[in-house]
C-alpha cells in the first residue's frame, strides 16, 4: 500500500488551500498514479510554527509502476507546480505531498536515499507524532501497519491519545 500525506495552509496557484488540497488529489490520479482512495479533509492545527494558518490535510492511497524514490520527486515536482516553497521547517506551505509509506518498504538513515530533491526515509519518520495523518489512515486503511512498529493507525492515534484525526472535519 502507497500513502501519501497532504497537506495545505496559504493560498497559491491552485486556489485556496482547500481547494489546493483537491487538485492535489487529482493530480495523484493522473498517469503515472492512480488514485485508489482519499480521506474526508480535515482542518488542523499547525504543528511546530504555531504563528501560521490552520492546514487542511487528507491522507490518499494510490498506486503506481514508480519505486519510492521516483514517487517522491514526482510528489515533489506537483509541489513545485504549486508553488511551494522551502524556507521555513513546519512553516506555512502552498502545498505539502508526504510519501508515508511504499509497500511496507524501510529505509533507515544509514540506509537513506538520495532523490532530485534531498533525502528519503520510509515510513515517514514522522507518522507516529501526527495525528492529522494516523486518523485519515485509520479512516481510509484500517488494516494498515506501520512496517517497523506493525501497529496499526488507530493504535498509534490512541497512544498519542487522540481518539479522531486531530482535526476538525471538512467534509
Amino acid at each position: 500500500m502507497i500513502l501519501v500525506a497532504i497537506g495545505s495552509n496559504v493560498a497559491g496557484p491552485w486556489g485556496t488551500p482547500r481547494q489546493t488540497v483537491e487538485r492535489a488529489l487529482a493530480e495523484l490520479d493522473r498517469a503515472p498514479l492512480r488514485l485508489v482512495a482519499a480521506s474526508q479533509l480535515i482542518t488542523t492545527p499547525p504543528m511546530g510554527v504555531l504563528d501560521q494558518p490552520d492546514f487542511i490535510n487528507a491522507v490518499a492511497i494510490v498506486e503506481t509502476d514508480l519505486d519510492a524514490p521516483q514517487l517522491l520527486d514526482h510528489l515533489h515536482d506537483l509541489e513545485l507546480a504549486a508553488d511551494r516553497r522551502r524556507t521555513l521547517r513546519w512553516g506555512p506551505r502552498t502545498l505539502d505531498l508526504d510519501l508515508i509509506d511504499h509497500d511496507g518498504r524501510i529505509i533507515t538513515e544509514h540506509d537513506a536515499l538520495m532523490t532530485h530533491h534531498g533525502l528519503m526515509l520510509l515510513p515517514h519518520p514522522g507518522i507516529a507524532e501526527r495525528a492529522f495523518v494516523l486518523g485519515p489512515i485509520a479512516e481510509i486503511a484500517p488494516e494498515w501497519r506501520h512496517p517497523v512498529s506493525g501497529e496499526t493507525a488507530a493504535e498509534m492515534l490512541a497512544r498519542l491519545g487522540k481518539g479522531d484525526a486531530g482535526g476538525r472535519n471538512q467534509g
